[in-house]
C-alpha cells in the first residue's frame, strides 16, 4: 500500500535548481498552491525576474557557499532539492553536489520532510538488468559528465550522514529520464533526427530507462515527501514502464518521418532501467503512457515537426 501523500497546499516549501528542466515544471505547479521560494545563484535577471511573476520569493546563494546560505531562513515545510552542477571541476561539483546537500539540510534542519532527487547514475552498469535500490553503484556516466555519477553518489552520502544526525525526515529519489513538454532527453534525439546527426547507442540493445514524464512526477511528489523519515527512504523514481531509446525514436520517426540513425558506441550510456518493486510499494504506479507524453511533448515544442 503506497505511503499516505502530505498535503502541499497552503504550505511553505523552498525548491533548489528552479531554473533546470526538471524543477521549472514543479515550481509551475506548487506556485499555484503553495508559498514557495526558489533558490539557485541567478545569473540570468531575465530568468529570475520569471520565476519571480509567478508570485514565487526568490533567493540568490550557491549550496557550495555555506555563508551564502545564511540568508536562508529556517521556516519551510517542505525542501525539494533539484540542485546540480556539472562543471567538470571535480573539486567544485563536490562541493556544489555534496557539501551543499549538507549545508541545505543543516540550514532548514526544521522541515517536515527534505526530498533530495538524486539519479539513476549512481548505479554500475548491468546490461539490461532492470536496477534495485540494493544494487551495486558505479562511476557509470564518465564517459559524458565526468563528476555526474561520483558527486551524486557522494551527495546521497552526505545526504543520509546529515539526516541521521540531525534527525530530519528525508527521501532520496533516484530519477530515471524525465521529460514533459519544456524538453527532455527524447526531445534532443528529435533535434539530432532532423538535422540526420548519428544517434550513439550501447553495443548492448536495447537500451533501456524508465521516462517519467513531469506530470507523473509533480503528482508523485507528496507521496515522496509522505515516505520521508530521518532513518532515510531510498527509491527509484521512474516510469512503471521501461522504454529504450530505440523505441522512442523509432516512434518520433512514426510521428515526424525523419530517420534514426544509430552508431554503436561502447562509451554510450548503457541500458538503465529500473526495478520498480519499491517505488510501486511506496507511491504506487505512473499514469502517464510514454507514447502520449512524447507526442504530448513534440506539440509543445516543435508542432510543425508533427506529420501524424
Amino acid at each position: 500500500m503506497a505511503v499516505k501523500p502530505v498535503e502541499l497546499a497552503g504550505s511553505n516549501i523552498l525548491v533548489t535548481g528552479p531554473t533546470g528542466q526538471v524543477a521549472r515544471p514543479v515550481v509551475d505547479a506548487l506556485a499555484a498552491v503553495a508559498d514557495v521560494t526558489a533558490l539557485a545563484r541567478f545569473t540570468d535577471d531575465r530568468v529570475r525576474r520569471d520565476i519571480e511573476n509567478l508570485g514565487v520569493k526568490t533567493l540568490a546563494a550557491d549550496l557550495a557557499d555555506a555563508e551564502s546560505l545564511r540568508a536562508c531562513p529556517d521556516e519551510f515545510d517542505y525542501v525539494l532539492n533539484f540542485a546540480v552542477v556539472k562543471t567538470d571541476d571535480f573539486q567544485y561539483d563536490l562541493a556544489a553536489n555534496a557539501e551543499g546537500v549538507g549545508n541545505l539540510m543543516l540550514q532548514c534542519r526544521s522541515a517536515k520532510a527534505f526530498l533530495h532527487f538524486s539519479s539513476t547514475a549512481v548505479y554500475q552498469y548491468a546490461g539490461s538488468e532492470p536496477r534495485k535500490e540494493s544494487d551495486p553503484l558505479g562511476d557509470n556516466h564518465r564517459s559524458m559528465f565526468p563528476t555526474y555519477s561520483i558527486s551524486k553518489i557522494a551527495a546521497e552520502t552526505v545526504c543520509r550522514f546529515t539526516a541521521h544526525q540531525f534527525d530530519i525526515p528525508t527521501t532520496i529519489a533516484r530519477l530515471s529520464v524525465p521529460y514533459g513538454n519544456n524538453g527532455g532527453w527524447p526531445y534532443f534525439h528529435l533535434l539530432m533526427m532532423k538535422e540526420g546527426m548519428e544517434i550513439d547507442v550501447h553495443p548492448e540493445r536495447p537500451n533501456s530507462y524508465n521516462l517519467l514524464h513531469s506530470s507523473d512526477y509533480i503528482e508523485k511528489i507528496p507521496y515522496l515527501l509522505g515516505a520521508a523519515t530521518p532513518q532515510v527512504t531510498t527509491t527509484n523514481f521512474g516510469g512503471s514502464t521501461a522504454v529504450s531509446i530505440e523505441e522512442w525514436c523509432n516512434y518520433l520517426a512514426e510521428l515526424s518521418g525523419f530517420t534514426p540513425i544509430f552508431r554503436d558506441n561502447p562509451a554510450a550510456f548503457g541500458s538503465l532501467s529500473i526495478d520498480t518493486t519499491q517505488m510501486h510499494r511506496l507511491i504506487g504506479p505512473t499514469q502517464k503512457d510514454w507514447k502520449e507524453g512524447v507526442k504530448e511533448m513534440v506539440a509543445a515544442l516543435s508542432p510543425e515537426l508533427l506529420r501524424v
